[in-house]
C-alpha cells in the first residue's frame, strides 16, 4: 500500500540500524548503572524463583490430598504459598523501583545527548528540517525508547520463570518436558516472523506523528497570518488531510500488530490440547501423579505467556526500537559546518577577508560566486542590493553559520575554519531584522548575551541607547515582561532590546542585518543614536534599507547576484549614476530630508 507513505519521506540524515547495533548502543546508556541493574537482575531472579516455587507447592498439595489428606500439611503448604506470594511481590516491587530510576536516568542522558547534537548543527540543518519533526524526536521518541528496557525486563522475568520451572519438570517427566520444548520453535517463529514488518509499520507511524507535530507547530506559529487572510479553513483542511493519513497508517499498523494474537492463541490452544491428552494418558498409566500433571499444565501456561507477551508487547517493543533508531539517527547527523582546528583568539582586531569564495545553500543555485572582499579592522561597511543579491548570506558566512564550498574566509588573517567557534562568536554581535526575545524580562533578555553581567552593566548597556529614554515607555522598565517571543513589545522595542543585548556583549565585529528596516522613524533615531557609539573603533557591517545607516558608512558595496558591482562612499556612488544611484532613487531618496521638504512644497 504505497499510498500510505505519501508525504512520509525519511529525512536525509535517517538511516537503518541493525538490531544488534541498536541494542549495543542502548546497552551503552545503561553501562553506568551496572550496580543498579545487577540489583534489578537479582530481584528479577528471586521473583522468578518465588513464582516457580508457588506452582510446585500447589502440585505437592494436590498429591498430599490424594495420598494423605492431612489438615496440618495442607495448612503448612497454604502458608508457604502465601509467604512465597509476599516474597514475590516484594522482590518485584524493588525491581520495579530500581528499574524506573535507571530508565529515568537513561532517558535524561539520552535527551541531553540528542539535544546537544541538535544545537550543534549549523543553520542549514534547521532550514531543511521542520522544527516540529525535530521536537518529536527529542521528546516522544526518547520516551518511547525507555519502553524497550521495561518490556525486556518484564519478558525476561517470564522467561527466567520458565527456565527454572523447566529444570524442575525434567526431574519429573523428561518425555512431556521435551514435548513442551518441541513446541517452542513454533511459537518463537510466529513471534519473530512479525519482526521486520512490525518495525516498518511502526517507523511509518513515527514519521506521520512527526509530520502532524510539524504541521501543528507551523499552523500555531503562523496563526496571525492565517487569521488576517482568513485561511483558518485552509490550515484545518491541511491538518485534516495529515490526520487521515495518520489514521490509515495507524490502521495498517494495528492490523499487523493484532493479527498475531489469533495465530498465537490457536497455536497455544493446540499445544494445551495435546498436553491434556498426553498428561491424562500418563496419569491413567500411573506414570505420574495428578499434582505433576497440574504442574505440567501450569508449565504450559507459564511457557506460552512469555511468548504471547513478546507478541502482545511487540508493537511497543518495535516502538522503542524504531524510536531509538530515529533518536540515534538525529544524534549521528553530522553538521555541514566542520572546523579543521580549534584556535582560540582572545580579542579580535576585526579584519575580514573573502578570497574567491563561492557559496550555495542547496548546491543547486549559486548565491556567492568567486566573491572577494577585504574589510579592514574598524571599518563601517554598508551592504546594499536588491532582495536575493546575497547580502544576508554574506554576514551569515561571517558568523560561520553555513559552510562555503570553495575559497577562503579569513578573520584577522586566520582561516575561519580553524577558529574555536565558542570564543569567536563571543566577539561577534548580530542584530537581525526580526529579533527573537525569550520569555522573561527585558533585563533577562539583555543579559542573555553575557550571562555573568551585573545589573549595573545591564542598565548601562540599556542607557547607551538614546540615554535610556526608550525604557520610560515600558511599564516596568527593565523588569517588564516581554512575553512569548517578545509579544508584549512592539517591533521597535524588541529591536532596541536586541541592540542593548549586543552592546552589553561588546563585540569586536558588529553585524546589523537590516536592523532598522521594520521600525518607525522615531525608534530608528533612538537606534542610530546608540549605533554611533557602538560602531566607533570596531568593525561593523550594516545591511540597510534606510538612508541614515547608508550615507554615514565609511564604505558602501553594491551586491548583485552574488558579486560586488560597485564600491565607494555615498557621494562617490551617487556621482557615478550607476546601480547605487538607481537603488537610491528607488529606496533611499524618499527618506532624505531634502525629498521630504520638496514633497511638502
Amino acid at each position: 500500500m504505497p499510498f500510505l507513505l505519501d508525504g512520509l519521506d525519511t529525512e536525509d540524515y535517517d538511516r537503518n540500524y541493525k538490531d544488534s547495533e541498536l541494542l549495543r548502543r542502548i546497552t551503552g546508556y545503561f553501562r553506568p548503572a551496572r550496580r543498579k541493574m545487577l540489583l534489578a537482575s537479582a530481584m528479577l531472579t528471586l521473583n522468578a524463583a518465588a513464582g516457580t516455587a508457588g506452582p510446585i507447592l500447589i502440585a505437592r498439595a494436590l498429591d498430599l490430598v490424594v495420598e494423605n489428606p492431612s489438615t496440618q500439611g495442607l495448612l503448612l503448604l497454604s502458608f508457604g504459598v502465601l509467604l512465597l506470594g509476599v516474597f514475590a511481590w516484594s522482590f518485584n516491587y524493588i525491581r520495579q523501583v530500581v528499574s524506573a530510576k535507571v530508565v529515568g536516568n537513561v532517558v535524561l542522558k539520552l535527551r541531553g545527548d540528542v539535544f546537544d547534537s541538535v544545537v550543534a548543527n549549523d543553520l542549514s540543518f534547521f532550514d531543511e528540517h521542520p522544527s516540529g519533526k525535530i521536537v518529536s524526536r527529542v521528546t516522544s521518541d526518547t520516551q518511547d525508547f525507555s519502553n524497550v528496557v521495561s518490556l525486556v525486563l518484564d519478558v525476561a522475568s517470564q522467561l527466567l520463570l520458565v527456565l527454572l520451572l523447566a529444570v524442575w519438570l525434567l526431574f519429573i517427566n523428561v518425555r512431556l518436558t521435551l514435548l513442551i520444548f518441541a513446541m517452542s520453535p513454533v511459537a518463537f517463529g510466529i513471534a519473530l516472523a512479525f519482526r521486520r514488518i512490525a518495525r516498518k509499520v511502526t517507523r511509518n507511524a513515527k514519521r506521520v506523528t512527526a509530520v502532524i507535530n510539524a504541521e501543528i507547530q507551523e499552523s500555531i506559529s503562523g496563526i496571525v497570518v492565517a487569521k488576517s487572510f482568513r485561511q483558518e479553513q485552509s490550515i484545518y483542511d491541511r491538518f485534516l488531510e495529515n490526520n487521515k493519513k495518520a489514521y490509515r497508517v495507524g490502521l495498517a499498523r494495528g492490523l499487523v500488530m493484532n493479527s498475531i494474537f489469533p495465530i498465537l492463541g490457536t497455536t497455544s490452544g493446540m499445544a494445551i490440547a495435546l498436553l491434556v491428552y498426553a498428561g491424562g494418558t500418563a496419569i491413567r498409566s500411573g506414570d505420574f501423579s495428578p499434582g505433576d500433571w497440574y504442574l505440567f499444565m501450569q508449565a504450559v501456561a507459564f511457557f506460552w505467556w512469555p511468548l504471547i507477551s513478546i507478541a502482545s508487547f511487540w508493537s511497543q517493543f518495535q516502538d522503542g526500537l524504531a524510536a531509538a533508531e530515529r533518536v540515534f539517527a538525529l544524534i549521528d547527523a553530522k553538521p555541514k559546518v566542520v572546523q579543521t582546528a580549534q584556535e582560540s583568539i582572545e580579542r579580535l582586531e576585526g579584519k575580514i577577508e573573502f578570497k574567491s569564495l563561492s557559496f550555495s545553500y542547496t548546491g543547486r543555485e549559486q548565491v556567492l560566486s568567486d566573491f572577494s572582499l577585504t574589510i579592514p579592522s574598524g571599518e563601517n561597511l554598508a551592504v546594499v542590493g536588491h532582495t536575493g543579491a546575497g547580502k544576508s548570506s554574506l554576514v551569515r558566512l561571517i558568523g560561520r553559520y553555513y559552510e562555503f564550498q570553495s575559497g577562503e574566509l579569513l578573520i584577522d588573517g586566520t582561516d575561519i575554519r580553524r577558529l574555536d567557534l565558542d570564543t569567536y562568536r563571543r566577539q561577534l554581535g548580530f542584530v537581525p531584522q526580526d529579533p527573537f526575545l525569550f520569555s522573561g524580562t527585558v533585563k533577562e533578555n539583555i543579559r542573555y548575551g553575557l550571562p555573568e553581567a551585573t545589573d549595573d552593566q545591564v542598565c548601562a548597556a540599556a542607557m547607551r541607547i538614546s540615554n535610556g529614554s526608550w525604557l520610560e515607555v515600558l511599564a516596568g522598565g527593565l523588569d517588564t515582561e516581554v512575553g512569548a517571543r517578545g509579544a508584549n513589545l512592539s517591533m521597535g522595542q524588541r529591536q532596541l532590546v536586541a541592540l542593548a543585548r549586543v552592546l552589553l556583549k561588546d563585540p569586536s565585529i558588529l553585524i546589523l542585518d537590516e536592523a532598522t528596516a521594520s521600525v518607525d522613524p522615531f525608534t530608528e533615531a533612538q537606534i542610530q543614536e546608540g549605533l554611533e557609539a557602538v560602531m566607533r573603533n570596531r568593525t561593523s557591517i550594516v545591511i540597510a534599507h534606510r538612508l541614515s545607516t547608508v550615507r554615514h558608512a565609511d564604505r558602501i558595496i553594491v551586491v548583485q547576484q552574488g558579486r560586488i558591482i560597485e564600491t565607494g562612499t555615498h557621494e562617490e556612488l551617487l556621482s557615478r549614476g550607476g546601480h547605487y544611484a538607481e537603488l537610491y532613487n528607488t529606496y533611499f531618496r524618499h527618506q532624505s530630508l531634502e525629498y521630504v521638504e520638496s514633497f511638502a512644497r
